[in-house]
């Protein structure tokens, strides 16, 4: 087993809210996808023989904010592999180390909430006006402030 060292994905994934922004990691910065996915028809599947399922998933992955992303890295073979795994997965008999390897890709693609944070994307607000978002119930309700917006300075503090 490894022993010391920062590893792989260790810590807490990145806050693009934290009050503290001047880590040498953070010069990359954030790259905002789009709400609405990307509009073009999904690429020709790159492995032999897809069953009907695999195309189905293809197509609807393609069509998520996190495929142009994929695009522009050209990351069309692992998300072949990433659907064809799924498929194998959703199967009952699937094993655990399937899952886990599952788990990691999607990860990896941006597809969990973690590995959107890792990879540094953030889907840009569905809303109409500019710092606005819509609020859970439907109705409309201020973008949330970052820690530091919400701070203030006391004049004449110690």
């Amino acid at each position: 087993m490894p022993r010391g060292g920062a590893r792989t994905r260790s810590g807490p994934p990145p806050d693009p809210n934290a009050l503290r922004r001047e880590r040498p990691a953070d010069k990359a910065g954030w790259t905002v996808l789009p709400a609405g996915g990307r509009s073009a028809p999904a690429p020709e599947w790159p492995l032999t023989d897809p069953s009907p399922r695999e195309m189905v998933l293809w197509s609807q992955l393609w069509s998520r904010p996190q495929a142009v992303a994929w695009q522009a890295l050209d990351q069309a073979l692992e998300v072949a592999l990433f659907v064809r795994l799924l498929v194998e997965v959703e199967e009952p008999d699937a094993s655990s180390e399937r899952r886990k390897q599952l788990r990691s890709y999607m990860d990896s693609l941006g597809l969990s909430v973690a590995g959107m944070l890792r990879n540094r994307w953030r889907v840009a607000p569905v809303a109409e006006e500019p710092g606005e978002e819509l609020a859970p119930g439907g109705g409309e309700r201020p973008a949330r402030r970052s820690a530091r917006d919400r701070m203030k300075v006391i004049e004449g503090g110690a």
